[in-house]
């Protein structure tokens, strides 16, 4: 039992959740939250980000399932500090491999591309075009001749203010620099470079072609590297796509395999059924029962080696799964004629031996949305009576 469930509602999982599912829900959550996605709202990210980095921790998660948010703000997790946003958003997606070593890289650029079952089961290619900084041609990167560095900041683009918040009491901020903007240098307006303005970058229209490998699954990604935003004192940001795979109307994919439902009627269920099956490279399988055989309602046979090819190994296969859904005749079906001699045909009924004292019912049909209604107005009932109850022992 845990205290409390607001990290695991932020995350759309359960408190059963495994660490896969929590990894997974973050993954969805975090592109679609990004702040270069949602600049008008970082707080979602935020807190996206501080309850994936409790829960994707085993012991931070169980300080949390013991005393919730408060404990582990309270450093019961004995974890050290939290993490920012971004820094958590570069280690799931990038694994830290780059940080502290040689020179410092340019955030990498995460695009989603959403793709069809189709499109992973046979491969396909998507042209991408993307706008990139990339360094000026014109002055190589100095925005301008005569670059001074900012006096005020020391050319390091920060400034320290101290407040005083009360007798004995300061604050201090970093802050950007309104001189240089941040940049630590100064340029004279005359002096600009005429091509960037200054900014030592200019705007390139980049096009890029996805390979969409058979195999691949959703959540994959396709690394380009050195083909993110470029700036000077920094190695290119890599541009990494990642696959988002679309619900398809017959199958659904769980790893190698492809499963489907397949309706039959009661008489195909009892003397045969002769069905095709279109697959996702447009093939026809055509699919027989045996004569005699009878196809219970929810069986479950599978074809081999027509499931979704391995990735990289596309001759090897995983299995179609096909559960049957058996559709019983309607209510009004009363073939009186031909009762007799269906129950000839059919397996004897057992006799049963009714005692004198027993009593005939009816059997009505029940509708389960309305007896879900039913049964929530039956608890809001009981909590008014449990209210009023308590007025009166009150008022005693």
């Amino acid at each position: 039992m845990v205290k409390e469930t607001a990290y695991y509602d932020i995350l759309g999982v359960k408190p059963r959740a495994t660490p896969d599912e929590i990894k997974k829900a973050y993954r969805k959550l975090a592109l679609k939250f990004h702040p270069d996605k949602n600049p008008d709202d970082p707080n979602t990210f935020k807190q996206i980000s501080m309850a994936y980095e409790v829960l994707s921790d085993a012991k931070k998660r169980e300080v949390y399932d013991r005393g919730g948010e408060e404990a582990i703000k309270g450093g019961g997790s004995s974890g050290g500090g939290f993490h920012s946003p971004m820094d958590i958003f570069d280690m799931f997606f990038h694994s830290g491999g780059n940080r502290g070593r040689g020179r410092q890289k340019h955030k990498d650029v995460i695009h989603p591309v959403s793709v069809t079952l189709e499109e992973l089961y046979k491969g396909s290619t998507r042209k991408l075009a993307l706008q990139k900084k990339v360094i000026c041609p014109k002055c190589d990167g100095q925005g301008g001749k005569d670059v001074e560095k900012c006096g005020p900041c020391r050319g390091t683009g920060t400034k320290v203010i101290i407040q005083q918040l009360g007798i004995g009491i300061v604050q201090q901020m970093q802050t950007m620099c309104s001189d240089c903007q941040g940049e630590g240098e100064k340029i004279s307006p005359k002096n600009r470079c005429k091509n960037c303005q200054g900014h030592k970058t200019i705007k390139e229209r980049k096009i890029l072609e996805v390979h969409i490998d058979p195999g691949m699954k959703d959540g994959q990604q396709v690394c380009f590297t050195g083909e993110g935003d470029q700036e000077p004192g920094l190695e290119p940001g890599d541009v990494i796509i990642v696959l988002e795979e679309q619900r398809h109307a017959v199958f659904k994919r769980k790893g190698h395999d492809l499963i489907m439902t397949m309706e039959i009627e009661l008489v195909e269920a009892l003397c045969g059924f002769h069905k095709q099956i279109e697959t996702l490279d447009k093939r026809i399988l055509s699919v027989k029962s045996f004569p005699g055989e009878v196809i219970p309602h929810g069986t479950i046979k599978c074809i081999l080696n027509e499931g979704m090819p391995h990735y990289r190994n596309i001759i090897e296969k995983g299995r179609l799964i096909i559960q049957f859904h058996v559709n019983f005749p309607p209510d009004n079906f009363q073939p009186a004629d031909k009762l007799e001699k269906l129950e000839k045909l059919l397996p004897a009924r057992p006799d049963v031996i009714e005692p004198d004292d027993c009593e005939i019912c009816t059997l009505s049909v029940m509708d389960p949305e309305e007896e879900q209604r039913r049964h929530r107005g039956e608890a809001y009932d009981s909590d008014d009576e449990t209210r009023g109850q308590r007025v009166q022992c009150a008022q005693h």
